[in-house]
């Protein structure tokens, strides 16, 4: 395991693997983060390699700064979404022979109370990933209908007591803004009628409202699409998600791209016109119980590995 400013890398070894590094290959992480599969890749990359991270997160372009002397690596503060016109700059779409995305919120994001993204500390509400871009949570729960917040507890956290959730909040801000994590947390938990002994009240709804903050969803849905024109023949995409809607839409994406076009039940056709082009690399790969003793995060992440035609 590798561990940065108290930080441990999850599915570090499985994920890095998945990427079946090439000494002269040109990879891209596309979820820097503090960059423990970075590093991994770059101790596997020969001097004629190349590594291209991103990350929208300020603080990982800080970490980034350690790797900047490493001519064979390059940091580009921006969302992953926006790889095609970063790609299309250096003239290198086709040619990446690995991609990996670590999804979701990260250990330092949750940990630092100012960020707004933990339930369990008092900061801020703010829940962004790129604090310098879009709105904050707190800023969207003061103006959002009680429609809106129902749908994107629904949708994004599957939360069952969505309607009380959202009811609960309108009614709260019309007394006072909600303007932390421990007020927004309380208001949740007093809504809830019936509390799991092993999931905090909250869980669902910080998920939902962070995922719908920064469009994760769309912005890799947009991306996953964008993956067989990035990918050399033979690439990797390497996916660890967090939670059950990433990893539907990971595992869908996988499944479609290896099954290529849909034809009528029966038709005889060839398996040269398909159009397949992705296989799935092995199955999805869980964290070890070594793993989730030395980090509890770890035990919700699942890998994905797929390789294009």
């Amino acid at each position: 395991m590798q561990q940065t400013q108290k930080h441990i890398t999850v599915l570090l070894h499985e994920a890095v693997d998945g990427l079946d590094v090439k000494p002269d290959g040109i990879y891209v992480d596309g979820t820097f983060g503090r960059g423990g599969h970075s590093r991994l890749v770059l101790e596997k990359l020969g001097e004629n390699g190349r590594l291209i991270a991103i990350d929208r997160d300020p603080q990982a372009a800080k970490s980034a700064q350690e790797l900047q002397s490493d001519t064979r690596f390059e940091f580009f503060h921006q969302n992953f979404a926006t790889i095609v016109p970063l790609l299309e700059q250096k003239n290198l779409i086709g040619m990446i022979d690995g991609i990996l995305l670590d999804l979701g919120v990260s250990s330092p994001q949750l940990d630092q109370a100012e960020r707004g993204f933990s339930f369990l500390k008092d900061g801020p509400l703010d829940m962004r990933m790129d604090t310098s871009q879009g709105i904050s949570a707190a800023e969207w729960l003061a103006v959002a209908e009680v429609e809106d917040i129902r749908r994107v507890l629904k949708e994004y956290g599957e939360e069952k007591f969505a309607t009380r959730i959202a009811r609960a909040i309108v009614e709260k801000r019309d007394v006072e803004s909600i303007d932390t994590t421990l007020q927004l947390a309380k208001i949740v938990d007093e809504a809830c009628p019936v509390k799991d002994k092993f999931k905090h009240p909250a869980t669902r709804s910080f998920q939902a409202i962070r995922i719908f903050i920064n469009n994760e969803l769309g912005e890799l849905k947009e991306t996953l699409e964008v993956t067989p024109q990035i990918l050399a023949k033979g690439g990797r995409l390497s996916v660890i998600s967090f939670h059950s809607l990433e990893d539907r839409m990971v595992k869908r994406f996988i499944k479609q791209k290896s099954k290529g076009d849909n034809f009528p039940k029966g038709l005889p056709v060839m398996a040269s016109e398909l159009n397949q082009e992705f296989k799935a690399i092995g199955k999805a790969i869980k964290a070890s119980a070594e793993e989730i003793e030395l980090n509890s995060r770890s035990r919700s992440a699942v890998l994905r590995v797929a390789e294009k035609l």
